[in-house]
């Protein structure tokens, strides 16, 4: 019924539709007739000049006709390099080349995650609002927190617990922890709290790290100490590791830390020596990070101690290997390499997404230099679970020779 009605002649439309103004209509179109009538005098012979609207479009049929064909773009059948597909690395690489200032390089397809479910990641994020206590997998925005925290079937739910509270007194580039030059008062329940929410979990390898405490006379290494024993006590088969600050470089609050029982002493150098200044809080100092994880294990030689190094900060080739070597020379055990992932705005560029292939060539390089453990990977951090697992069935393998030794 519609196409018939549209069909209709234009007159038949205008009769029925109109009607009573057709009077004023006929008005209109005299006045327009007389105002639109060409005047012979300027020369009935001579043509309108044409519209500039027709020489654009002309012009833009020009360039068109001129331009590249289909066939340009076509494969040649891969005979050259330049008719190749791309890698999905070559596309990121040349995707983000063209970035332009400012904006966000973007993110690659092996950095993207699931959003963070199920029972265990619940239950654990319930109890830890239950006892007040905070994470690092929360504060420092792991990408790695659904996994660990969600644990499955034959793995088990872990998270690194972070103490003396949630504000920091270091502003470091890359770290989404808040700051602040007075943070509060530390809590002297938090030893027994934690505690208490490792026995509910039922743990065999947990991880403790902490804001740095600067304002602290002692850098918080007495309390850091305290919940090591009393966790020791409650559960002496949990191996402990436990993620430190520099603690200004005073080598008394590294060792009490080092003395108090835990089995895995780490500390993170998070970049290469030229780039520290840059990245890390001014009071950071590379060799600083080095001495601490030297004292470490020197104050008791049977710990194993850890460090970790962000990538795709700027770095270079030379510069990471350097740093290997700088970490094997002062008998650091372990090590992972993770990509730095910008928390937000407010921080620091990621200057380079490296490629899985890449991290698979630092684990070789890691092993070869000597380290029991290398963890590298795009989503590697330093308190990943993986690397846990590997930690446990090396220090199991450490208190069964060292039972064997008291035996004979």
């Amino acid at each position: 019924m519609l196409a018939v009605s549209l069909a209709r002649p234009l007159g038949a439309v205008g009769r029925s539709a109109i009607g009573p103004y057709r009077g004023s209509l006929g008005l209109f179109h005299a006045a327009t007739e007389r105002v639109c009538q060409p005047s012979l005098a300027a020369g009935a012979a001579a043509e309108p000049p044409e519209p500039a609207a027709s020489t654009r479009l002309q012009d833009f049929r020009t360039k068109l006709a001129d331009g590249p064909q289909l066939g340009d773009f076509a494969l040649n059948g891969g005979t050259s390099a330049s008719s190749q597909t791309l890698t999905a690395e070559e596309a990121l690489e040349l995707a983000n080349t063209h970035t332009p200032d400012g904006r966000q390089k973007r993110l690659p397809p092996w950095l993207k995650r699931q959003f963070p479910t199920g029972a265990n990641y619940h239950r654990i994020k319930r109890n830890l609002r239950e006892l007040k206590l905070h994470t690092v997998c929360e504060e420092a925005r792991c990408p790695n927190i659904g996994e660990c925290w969600g644990g499955g079937e034959h793995q088990t739910a872990t998270a690194t617990i972070m103490l003396m509270g949630d504000e920091c007194t270091r502003a470091c580039r890359f770290c989404s922890v808040k700051t602040s030059r007075q943070p509060k008062a530390l809590d002297p329940l938090e030893p027994e709290n934690t505690a208490e929410a490792i026995s509910r979990w039922g743990l065999d390898y947990v991880v403790l790290t902490s804001v740095d405490r600067d304002d602290l006379v002692d850098g918080g290494s007495a309390h850091f100490a305290k919940t090591i024993r009393i966790l020791k006590e409650k559960a002496p088969q949990i191996f402990v590791e436990c993620l430190t600050g520099d603690f200004q470089g005073k080598l008394d609050d590294v060792a009490r830390v080092a003395q108090s029982g835990l089995d895995v002493y780490a500390h993170n150098v998070e970049t290469v020596e030229n780039l520290t200044p840059y990245v890390r809080d001014r009071r950071a100092k590379y060799r600083q990070s080095l001495r601490v994880l030297e004292h470490a294990k020197a104050t008791k030689p049977s710990l194993i101690t850890k460090t970790s190094i962000m990538l795709g900060c700027g770095e270079t080739d030379d510069e990471v290997m350097q740093t290997l070597k700088d970490l094997r020379a002062i008998g650091v055990d372990c090590v992972t390499l993770g990509q730095y992932m910008r928390p937000t705005k407010g921080h620091m560029k990621v200057a380079s997404y490296v490629t899985p292939q890449k991290f698979d060539h630092w684990a070789q390089v890691g092993n070869d230099l000597g380290f029991k453990y290398t963890a590298s990977g795009p989503l590697v951090r330093s308190s990943y679970k993986a690397g846990e697992l590997y930690l446990t069935n090396i220090l199991r393998e450490q208190r069964g020779q060292s039972a064997k030794s008291e035996r004979l």
